[in-house]
Parts: C-alpha cells; structure tokens; sequence
C-alpha cells in the first residue's frame, strides 16, 4: 500500500545518497592531499603499496568515483535502506549504513585489486568511507526528524478509509494508530453489516455501511480504501470496488486471506492476470540472481586457484589407498532436484557395504549416520575431513548450479524418506558447501538442532547472512571446529 507513494521518495533518496557519497569523495581526497597524519593509517608503512598521492591530481582519481559512487548505493539498496521508508527507524537506518559501508569496502577492495588501481591509497578509502558514511547518517536522521515534525503539524498524511471490523481490521487499525511516524491516519471504519454501525474498532468509530461508500467518498478526502474482509465476503466488495475505480480513489485488499503461520504473501501477475504467491522462502529473484552470480564467480575462481591442491590431494588419495580419486553420491537438492556430489574419497574402499555393521555405534540422532573414530576413514580422510578439504570438489557442483556456497547441507534420499514433515522445508533451498550447521559446531549438535538452523537460515535468509556464514567458515575451517 505504500511502495507506490514511496517510489518517487526512494529515488529522490538515492539521488541525494549519490550526491553525497561525491561530496564525500572529494572531501577525503582533499584531506588526503593536505593531512599527512593521515598517512598512520597505513597498516603497514614499511610496505610500499601505494604511490604517493601527492602526485596525482583530481582527475586521475575520477575513474575511483565512478567505482565507488554505484557500489556505495547498491550496498544501501541490497541491505534495504530503501525500502519502507516510513516504517524505517533511525536505528535500522544507521545499522543498514554501517552494513553497506563494510559491504563498500569488501567490493571495492576486490575491484581494486582485479583492475589494478594500485594508486588508491588505504589512507584514502578509510577516510572517504568515513565521512561518506557521517554524511548519509546525519542525512537520514535529519530526513527522519524533518518528516516526523511535519507530520505532527498534521502535514503528509495520507487519509485512509477502512472496510471491515474483524480481528485483522482491528490489528491493522492499531498499527496505524501505534506509529504515528508513518504518515496515515483512518477517518472512518465501514463494514457489510448494518448492526455493525456506531461500533468501536481500537478507537474508530463505524461510521457507516458498504452502501455508504460512494456518499462518504464525496464527503471526506480519502485518498485509499483499505478492504479487510473475511474471504467468504470478498465477492460482497465487488461493487465497492468499482465505485472506489469511478471515484478515482486507490483501493487496497489484504492479502492475508489465510492464516499461515511460515509463508509469506507475494503479489504476481501472468499475463495480466494478478496472482497472489504464498512462499516461505524470503528471497526475492534480484537477491537470488547476485546469490548466483556471485556463486558462479566465485566458485570459478576457486576451481581455478585451488587447482594446484586439488592436484596434490588426488594423488596421495591415490598413492594411500586403493580405490577412486573422487566419490559419487546421489544427492537431494532444491525442492527435490536429484544430482551427484562430488568429494574427495575419505573412506576405505567398500566403505559403504559396512555401514550395516556399525548402526548400533552411530552417535547422532535422527537419520544421519555420525561416528567419532569411524574405522572406514582413512588416515588421510580423517585429515581431509578435519579441514573440510574433502568437501573442495563441491566447488562443481556450484559452478553448474546444482549447488550454492551458503545453504542446508544435501541429504541423501535415505534420509530425506525419514523426514518429518516440519524437516522437509529445509529442500525449499539450494543446498550449500557450508551453512549455519556448520559454522555452530557442525557434528556436536544433535539432528532436530542442525534442522532448525537451517529453517532458522532459510526464514531470515539475506546476502548479509550469507557473507556472514561464509566468514565465520573461514576460522571453522582452519581449526577444524566439530568435523570427523
């Protein structure tokens, strides 16, 4: 009901952002240029890393500002600084701010290092991100006073009219009351039932019935109708519909037509045809396109930097043990989607025909099959498998798709079968090389533990958490935290 109103702010917003991160820009060149205190920032003076930025002007540093300019908006933009204006408070805001400037600064230091623009200078970028960051700050908490003071003069509000007096009514009418910052305020209540007249809904009084809507339309200044109804009487409104469209007065449906207690509603069309969408995943196509790209990339490259190890790890497999370089498994991947895992051989050959003989000894519960000093390892395996470097050819199975670096581990169908119904969310995502699971202490949490994790990463997923996840799997996997 507010994206539309919204559009026009969040473009000027984005605009202004822009403005600012260039103002920000030259300032810090120009500290840069004149403060030479600042060159204590340099991690490690007796390194030559950097020219001396003396030498260079303005222009040479213009190719920086159209670097940093769009990555500084599409870190705001990613981490939701634009979206629900009116709702935002100026603590999220600030928090979003500092996730998009370490976001900056990840993308930045990584362009900078693949086009080779040796000439920016540490100094430089931390004072730039610095004062590029204190000047969005001060802007969103003067835009959030500035709006708020407005409102309480009783300017750029929105005048909504409500239709319904049940229970989610009621909720939405107290939402509305309870957050005055949002801008809307509700001049009247109308419902389907005439003994329902003269009610009070959380302070509103019912001012009328549906037949009323055309006389109240030109009597009062509405600028939306708010339709709250049971589905049961949603054919009812079709004709307070058509007058709000004769009217010219924007119309509203509440989409929570049912009560779920995980999915979320998402408007969509077909052709033409609108379509509500009811989904328990939170990711939205642009997020999982980056999520893509990013795995795409990323796994190319590790394919191609860790081809020397991957080398080296194949052959002593080869020269330890009798049997495979690699072992096939039949997988359970998004939504169901068979594929085949690739690792690296850990086990003895034959490994799998005596998993019979140690059921008994299996140490986690549920249907995964976990063993502390399981006598198939191998020496080597155990290695591999402590520092996770079994699980590197997986990096294939994510540069074809099959894949993601982040998301619930992959089951095999024995397990999958044995799921409980609540278990079976946890295939509405791609599964991943790592996930929360294991950056929590992977086999010393029990089975309905390490399903909720993965629920837990799935309700809240967002590319933060995903960069989150994959830096803590950085020091889980150097330690060898909870693997064997």
């Amino acid at each position: 009901m507010l994206k539309e109103k919204d559009a026009v702010v969040r473009r000027a917003t984005l605009l202004l952002d822009a403005i600012l991160v260039s103002v920000a820009f030259f300032m810090a060149f120009v500290l840069r240029q004149n403060f030479h205190a600042f060159y204590k920032l340099d991690l490690i003076p007796s390194v030559k890393v950097v020219v001396d930025v003396s030498t260079l002007s303005i222009a040479d540093y213009l190719i920086v500002l159209f670097f940093v300019v769009p990555i500084w908006c599409a870190a705001l933009y990613l981490n939701g600084m634009y979206k629900s204006l009116r709702t935002k408070t100026i603590p999220s805001a600030i928090l979003v701010i500092i996730r998009s400037a370490i976001l900056t600064a990840i993308i930045f230091g990584a362009s900078a290092f693949l086009f080779k623009l040796k000439f920016v200078s540490r100094a430089f970028f931390i004072i730039f991100l610095v004062i590029s960051s204190a000047l969005i700050v001060i802007e969103k908490i003067t835009i959030f006073l500035v709006m708020r003071y407005v409102r309480k003069q009783g300017y750029n509000y929105r005048m909504l009219l409500v239709v319904g007096t049940g229970k989610r009514a009621g909720q939405f009418i107290s939402n509305i009351k309870s957050h005055p910052e949002w801008g809307l305020r509700i001049h009247g209540v109308l419902d389907y039932e005439l003994e329902q007249v003269g009610r009070d809904i959380e302070g509103v009084k019912v001012t009328g019935h549906l037949d009323d809507l055309p006389k109240i339309l030109h009597n009062n200044s509405t600028d939306e109708v708010v339709f709250i109804v049971p589905r049961a009487k949603l054919t009812s409104i079709e004709n307070s519909l058509y007058v709000c469209e004769t009217e010219g007065v924007k119309a509203t449906i509440a989409a929570d037509l049912f009560d779920f207690k995980i999915a979320k509603a998402r408007l969509t069309e077909l052709d033409g045809m609108p379509l509500i969408t009811f989904e328990t995943t939170v990711a939205k196509e642009w997020q999982l396109f980056i999520k893509r790209t990013f795995d795409l990339i990323a796994s190319g490259l590790g394919i191609i930097v860790l081809s020397p190890l991957l080398i080296v790890v194949a052959i002593l497999i080869k020269l330890t043990s009798p049997g495979p370089v690699l072992y096939f498994q039949k997988r359970v991947g998004l939504n169901g989607r068979k594929f085949i895992l690739y690792k690296f051989r850990s086990m003895y050959k034959g490994a799998h025909e005596k998993l019979s003989e140690l059921t008994g000894k299996n140490e986690m519960e549920g249907p995964v099959f976990k063993m502390k000093h399981d006598p198939r390892i191998t020496p080597l395996g155990r290695f591999l498998r402590k520092f996770s470097i079994d699980e590197l050819p997986q990096l294939f199975n994510v540069f074809m798709g099959e894949m993601s670096l982040v998301g619930p581990r992959p089951p095999i169908q024995q397990e999958v079968v044995q799921y409980e119904p609540w278990q079976r969310r946890r295939l509405s995502m791609r599964p991943g090389i790592t996930c929360i699971w294991q950056v929590s202490g992977r086999s010393k949490i029990g089975f309905d533990e390490w399903m909720k994790l993965d629920l837990q990463y799935i309700d809240n997923w967002s590319l933060a958490l995903d960069f989150e996840i994959l830096c803590k799997t950085i020091p889980v996997v150097i330690f060898g935290i909870g693997a064997y």
